[in-house]
């Protein structure tokens, strides 16, 4: 991604300064053509500039649920007959957030100015999406923008509550090793030191497993170690520059999908995250290609975004959405058989809907069964770990007491 300074003209004839962050030149000509503005000048930012404008930019700390609550209350608001300059103002003077206060004041102030809401919004990319902005965008087209507002507020909900469930289903078991981690080192570097002086003093042969921790312990205390961890760390590095770079992330994405359990929750999830925008979006009125290309950018995989782009393409070329989804590997029959049949009796967007609920379902079990799962497993290994340490330390303290007896 790069990072381009424009001068344009919008459509009422005022010219606006800003920044905007995509792929290329002809990506931010395109996208500003959408906003129905004349490009007076655009340029990369670079060197010093860059620098500059990466220390002083600054994401508004903004959460999904106050997007939430923006949206439900601009829906009643709107379905009540306020104006949307007037519903903003009031938006603005309520909101608890202080940064989603300041910045509707923003929104407030371009619409003002002649703006249309969509992209007035869609100024702000950092805090609205742009599945958020399409969605607006086409509420303004049908005027329903009531209707888009509620419909924002539900799959906000909904799209939240399954990502929360799989970070939920993959912290407890990291949350769980850190600790088992950090408590075994502790022993090794601060406690089986103090044994080992201890057994010094015996003069008799240690049994296998007490050699076996403090050869361990002996080596967390040396250089060595120091070593390793540094190594460790440059890894850690590498591996996420390696992730940054277009082909990295995708060879990851991929491997992610094929993890045992994890995989299967993320490509449930995945699934669930594709019906629900994809659904929303049609039923909202996007043109599909519009859709398609939305639901890409924002499905989280670099595996799921190609075969949704595989898919844009194959639709543009006039052929069905369903065949290159079968071929992509990602989606289940299940999902593209009812696709295609959403298709064929021109109810996509109900078709889709039914996939969501289905496969959120799923994430729920899946996150539930992964938890019961794990959880008996971590207990063995911590009893295993700690349990071997323990007895390690007190073997030669048996063996003393059965010669001494």
């Amino acid at each position: 991604m790069t990072l381009f300074k424009y001068q344009a003209r919008n459509n009422l004839g005022k010219v606006l300064d800003g920044t905007i962050e995509l792929e290329n030149e002809a990506a931010v000509t395109s996208a500003l053509k959408q906003k129905r503005m004349e490009i007076i000048s655009l340029s990369p930012v670079v060197g010093l500039e860059l620098i500059w404008v990466n220390i002083n930019k600054k994401k508004p700390n903004v959460k999904t649920k106050d997007i939430v609550v923006f949206s439900r209350q601009f829906s009643t608001m709107i379905n009540a007959g306020l104006p949307i300059l007037q519903g903003l103002t009031i938006v603005a003077e309520q909101a608890e957030n202080k940064d989603f206060r300041v910045l509707m004041a923003k929104v407030r102030d371009d619409i003002s100015n002649g703006v249309p809401l969509s992209e007035a919004l869609s100024r702000h990319p950092k805090v609205f999406s742009t599945l958020y902005v399409n969605m607006v965008r086409a509420g303004e087209q049908g005027g329903i923008l009531d209707i888009i507002f509620e419909r924002l507020s539900e799959y906000m909900e909904k799209a939240e509550g399954v990502t929360r469930k799989v970070k939920s289903a993959m912290m407890y078991p990291t949350v769980v090793i850190s600790i088992a981690f950090l408590v075994v080192i502790f022993l090794m570097i601060k406690v089986v030191p103090t044994f080992a002086e201890v057994f010094q003093s015996f003069g008799a042969e240690l049994p296998l497993p007490t050699r076996i921790v403090l050869e361990t312990s002996n080596f967390l205390v040396s250089p060595k170690a120091v070593f390793l961890v540094v190594f460790g760390v440059v890894v850690v590095i590498a591996f996420n520059l390696y992730r940054r770079t277009k082909s990295g992330a995708f060879q990851v994405d991929k491997i992610i999908l094929k993890l045992p359990a994890f995989g299967i929750l993320v490509r449930k999830a995945s699934v669930a995250k594709f019906a629900r925008t994809f659904g929303t979006l049609i039923k909202s009125g996007v043109p599909i290609m519009d859709a398609l290309e939305t639901v890409a950018k924002t499905s989280g995989n670099l595996v799921v975004e190609k075969a949704l782009n595989d898919a844009r393409d194959s639709v543009r070329s006039g052929k069905t959405l369903t065949q290159p989804l079968k071929e992509s590997n990602i989606f289940p029959p299940m999902v593209t058989q009812m696709i295609n049949v959403g298709e064929e009796t021109g109810a996509l967007d109900a078709m889709l809907s039914k996939v969501a609920d289905f496969y959120e379902e799923e994430v729920d079990a899946a996150v539930e069964g992964i938890t019961t799962i794990i959880e008996p497993i971590l207990i063995v290994f911590l009893g295993v770990t700690l349990g071997f340490i323990v007895v390690a330390m007190f073997m030669p303290m048996f063996e003393l007491g059965n010669l001494a007896g």
